[in-house]
């Protein structure tokens, strides 16, 4: 039974995940409510499910991966809601809450190796997945590249060309104004962060049907893809949250887009990325 509970925390859970980015990078009060008051109730079944895992196993220490993912994902909820309880701070949500949904997740699909009922189905999760992961690094590569025509045209107005002589930004006419540059920039890196979110999802799950199985958090790779999904939301709080625009906001893009390409290719060429049973 406690799978069930289980299974419904990492609903609520995902829900919750859904409100606590327009909550927090926009400041949006509905939003804020709703991920409070939706991510409580599955901390409650969460809660639940944990009692009766242990009550039923007739022990009060977790065993094996499944049940230490899902106590520790408990755990991290539960300073989140203390955070949020003490402070009124939700800030803290958006690392949180996405981190316990990842741990919650693949507990709840069951206690033993996850295996797809066809192979069909894990055809069909393993092309969404590398669609996802190919959309999200298409939008930071575009929104890099806005970002440094920004510092081009930023470049071409401070150096004040006269009309009418030659110059050497005379190419570069073309280019928009820096405000849409700006926001193209951003536009596209919020349009990525879901598909790379849904990417790292699909990628958890498809790895449970290789040989590293339940223990995939362990394996350096797998830490650094969900490094450079948490260096990913870094980058979109700095924008959003703190105003970070112009030549710092390039400068950060191009560093981060350095350390995902550094993940993709590592992961590129890992055994991992072989799914299939093993």
């Amino acid at each position: 039974m406690y799978l069930l509970w289980l299974r419904v925390a990492a609903i609520l859970y995902a829900a919750a995940c859904v409100a606590v980015f327009p909550a927090v990078l926009e400041n949006r009060e509905r939003w804020r409510s709703i991920c409070v008051h939706v991510g409580g109730i599955a901390f409650f079944f969460h809660f639940v499910s944990v009692v009766e895992m242990l009550v039923q196993a007739h022990r009060w220490m977790p065993v094996g991966s499944r049940e230490i993912e899902s106590l520790l994902g408990f755990l991290i909820a539960g300073l989140f809601f203390l955070v949020w309880w003490i402070y009124q701070a939700v800030s803290f949500g958006i690392f949180a809450l996405p981190a316990t949904f990842l741990l919650v997740l693949l507990p709840a699909l069951g206690p033993g190796r996850y295996v797809f009922p066809s192979e069909g189905e894990r055809v069909s999760w393993l092309v969404a997945h590398i669609i996802a992961l190919l959309l999200a690094y298409a939008a930071l590569c575009f929104s890099l590249l806005a970002s440094m025509l920004y510092l081009v045209q930023e470049r071409r107005i401070k150096s004040k060309p006269k009309p009418g002589k030659p110059s050497k930004w005379s190419l570069m006419e073309w280019l928009p104004p820096l405000a849409t540059l700006e926001r193209i920039a951003h536009a596209t890196l919020e349009f990525g962060f879901p598909f790379m979110t849904v990417g790292l999802i699909l990628g958890a799950v498809l790895v449970q049907e290789t040989s590293v199985g339940a223990g995939y958090l362990l394996d350096p790779r797998v830490v650094a893809s969900f490094v450079s999904w948490f260096i990913y939301v870094v980058l979109l709080w700095l924008r959003r949250g703190t105003g970070l625009r112009g030549r710092r906001a390039a400068y950060v893009s191009g560093a981060v887009l350095v350390v995902l390409m550094a993940v993709w290719a590592a992961n590129l060429f890992s055994q991992l990325n072989r799914f299939g049973p093993k």
